[in-house]
């Protein structure tokens, strides 16, 4: 008995001494809902890398590991999931979101602890313009986003009369607001009348009959996918075939599936992210993994995940092989210089990337987003910070 007592005591202490340190990173988007499609490619593009970068951090005695979570592009559930994150003391840093008005209160949370968190896909200027230390985003923003719309819709498209729409969400109303500012500068006002607001998500008729007496040349509607593609069906069966223009929320194969190819073909958007088919190697290596093709934030998550990872490395690094701090790693992801699929990666002292691309596309009339055209293709620099 004192034998087999002896072996088990040595075979804990070798497992003991063979336990590796857990790391985790976490992921926020919508993995169920209408917004699901892009939900998944953050969270599948944040899982590739993460997976990727097992072996170096097991090497240091570290067992890395990807947890995902489901926000369902509802603020109330991002917050209680931040909250559950930032009490999960393993994860040392947050992939997400998709939405700006579910990653703005989220975020308040993370704060709390100094958890870093870096967005592929958050495009609302307060997500970093709170100058909160630990929130990054290597997107664009709406305030250029929005501008870059109504330049295209006045200058390219030779548009004079607008109708605007926005979903009344933070992203919505935000990128739309930026696009009637700039419009008005090119001198093309767009009236009360013409510039409304709708949480409708099943029946746009009254919409539809505004649009139809008001005769604009051009739609701008700035929302998600749990509305903009069944409005655009339902204006396309009425037989409307007025271009429509929208934001980067709308870039999905579940807009298709909706609205239809030929239908699809007068749809134009801005991109912060651009067509996947820009990383044909990434596409590859995705494909090989999920069995589908690439599309939406999934470049862009991996290249978020890769920031949070080396960030976690460098701090690793600096605490001499230890586990380390929450506002370590926030540092190192703050000052951090890294070359990612997208390009060259870093930040301003706001947590923007201080050069963000920025795509003007049009749906490419097949079953595919990931055909869509690429009319324009902008380098733009992050804005100043705002005075406090």
């Amino acid at each position: 008995m004192k034998k087999l007592f002896t072996a088990a005591l040595i075979l804990a202490v070798a497992a003991g001494l063979n336990a590796q340190t857990v790391i985790k990173i976490a992921s926020q988007s919508p993995l169920s809902g209408a917004q699901a499609e892009q939900g998944e490619y953050i969270k599948n593009g944040a899982q590739l890398a993460i997976e990727e970068a097992v072996p170096q951090f097991k090497a240091l005695g570290f067992d890395l590991q990807f947890v995902p979570y489901d926000d369902q592009a509802v603020p109330d559930t991002g917050v209680a999931n931040a909250n559950r994150i930032i009490n999960d003391k393993d994860i040392l840093g947050v992939v997400g979101h998709l939405n700006s008005g579910v990653m703005i209160p989220s975020s308040e949370v993370y704060n709390q602890t100094g958890l870093v968190v870096v967005s592929p896909a958050n495009t609302n200027p307060k997500v970093t313009d709170r100058l909160l230390a630990d929130v990054n985003r290597i997107c664009g923003r709406d305030d250029i986003q929005g501008p870059a719309g109504a330049d295209f819709a006045i200058q390219v498209l030779k548009a004079k009369k607008l109708f605007v729409i926005n979903s009344k969400t933070a992203y919505g109303a935000g990128i739309a607001a930026e696009f009637v500012k700039e419009a008005a500068k090119l001198g093309v006002a767009v009236p009360g009348n013409a510039n409304v607001g709708t949480e409708e998500k099943s029946d746009f008729t009254s919409l539809i009959l505004q649009i139809q007496a008001y005769k604009p040349d051009l739609i701008y509607f700035g929302g998600e996918l749990d509305q903009v593609p069944l409005f655009t069906k339902q204006l396309r069966d009425r037989g409307i075939n007025t271009p429509l223009l929208g934001g980067d929320a709308i870039n999905a194969d579940d807009y298709i599936k909706t609205v239809g190819a030929k239908n699809s073909t007068m749809t134009y958007y801005t991109d912060v992210g651009g067509p996947s088919t820009l990383y044909p190697d990434f596409g590859k290596k995705y494909k090989a993994k999920f069995n589908h093709d690439a599309g939406g934030y999934a470049v862009y998550a991996y290249d978020s995940a890769n920031v949070v990872i080396t960030g976690i490395l460098s701090s690793i690094k600096a605490a001499g092989g230890k586990k380390p701090g929450l506002v370590d790693v926030a540092k190192a992801v703050r000052t951090i210089k890294f070359k990612g699929l997208t390009g060259d990666i870093a930040f301003d002292s706001k947590g923007d990337r201080t050069q963000a691309h920025y795509y003007i596309m049009q749906y490419g009339g097949t079953e595919k987003s990931a055909d869509n055209k690429v009319f324009q293709t902008l380098t733009v620099a992050a804005p100043p910070a705002p005075s406090m």
